[in-house]
């Protein structure tokens, strides 16, 4: 028997992060999964939490496997090869090949985006010209992207352990995937302390892995999943309304500016909305959620929330990415997110003093730092 404290409120604001406490780990028939498995299986949250001194002592002399090919992943993977080296090396078990760019590439990408960078993207309710403009402009993000793609080629020995990716840069950034490589990452592959492998699935076994196509076991210790979170439904179980739990999954874009869902307007979810690294936009989103609670604008009707939100999600659909679950094209619209948000609030969404820096200077920071809170 359990009590519990009934607390009244007028609204409720989530701030419990998207990426945490409900770990993604696959599905396995019976007799194929790790409960037949001797060794340990654990997820990426879990070998983080550890700490530096406990996850060394953990894999150390382990052979170890990463299951996974995202940020996490890649981290783990590097940080397991570069303690253990080449005497016990790490496997990094993938599915499919995604980009990886190095970390101060994915900080020049999304951190400098300006205004005419947006106009070679489609958005939601846009007029004929901004379409046209898009239309004409759009050949010069696709030359963008394909330059990406050479200089990783260049940079990185992607064909020589079989990482070119079969899908363009482009999709994979509009799916909100940006993988940031460990600067040693392929130091440590040339060295033999990590092992790239892919297959399209596995199974457990006793002493290992059995990949699909290949005769012989993968022999592991430890089996790591950095597979991701179930964040949908971590969302999702706050609710015991079925109604409740459907609003927040089955969308790429279920919120109304990111923040409010149309069906559950006295509920506001921070941090939801993915994006490679603007912090800013999550505070000036903050600011917006403020000034509304303050009363000083107010919502729309539930149906314009709702025919803003589809508009949204049918651009998203115009950029999917092929073999991604999601789409999230407002990555791309950074300052167009902004400049809604700031009309909300009754701000000037144009940040610069005169036309040239408003056109083709950076959006960063600094243009939203005299925005004032209300009261």
């Amino acid at each position: 028997f359990q009590l519990y404290q009934v607390y009244e409120v007028d609204f409720v604001i989530l701030c419990i992060g998207k990426y945490s406490d409900l770990p993604n780990i696959p599905d396995f028939p019976i007799n194929r999964g790790p409960d037949i498995f001797d060794g340990k299986v654990i997820h990426s949250m879990d070998y983080a939490a550890m700490g530096g001194d406990l996850a060394s002592e953990f894999i150390k002399e382990k052979r170890v496997t990463v299951v996974g090919l995202q940020k996490s992943a890649v981290d783990v993977a590097a940080e397991v090869a570069t303690r253990n080296g080449e005497g016990h090396p790490c496997t990094l078990l993938f599915r499919r090949v995604h980009w990886l760019v190095p970390e101060h590439f994915n900080t020049v990408s999304f951190q400098n985006l300006n205004r005419f960078s947006e106009l070679m993207v489609h958005r939601p309710s846009e007029g004929f010209f901004l379409w046209l403009l898009a239309f004409l402009l759009s050949p010069l993000f696709w030359m963008f992207t394909k330059l990406v793609e050479i200089y990783l080629k260049w940079t990185y020995p992607l064909k020589k352990y079989n990482m070119v990716p079969e899908h363009p840069f482009l999709k994979q950034i509009v799916s909100c995937m940006s993988m940031v490589i460990p600067a040693n990452f392929y130091d440590r592959v040339r060295e033999g302390s990590l092992i790239l492998k892919k297959a399209q699935s596995f199974s457990f076994c006793r002493n290992g892995l059995v990949l699909d196509g290949e005769a012989a076991v993968l022999e592991t210790d430890i089996v790591i999943f950095a597979t991701g979170y179930k964040s949908d439904e971590k969302l999702s179980n706050i609710f015991t309304s079925t109604f409740f739990k459907n609003c927040i999954t089955g969308s790429s874009a279920p919120f109304y500016r990111e923040c409010i869902h149309p069906r559950i307007p006295q509920l506001a979810i921070l941090g939801y909305s993915e994006s490679p690294s603007v912090l800013y936009t999550m505070e000036v989103k903050s600011m917006w959620l403020a000034h509304f609670l303050a009363g000083n604008f107010k919502l729309p009707p539930v149906k314009e929330m709702e025919d803003d939100v589809m508009k949204w999600e049918k651009c998203n659909e115009r950029y999917a990415g092929d073999g991604y679950k999601r789409s999230c094209v407002s990555v791309l619209l950074q300052i167009h997110v902004n400049d809604q948000l700031c009309r909300d609030m009754g701000c000037n969404p144009r940040r610069k003093r005169w036309f040239l820096p408003e056109m083709f200077a950076a959006y960063g920071p600094t243009d939203y730092a005299n925005l004032t809170w209300p009261g």
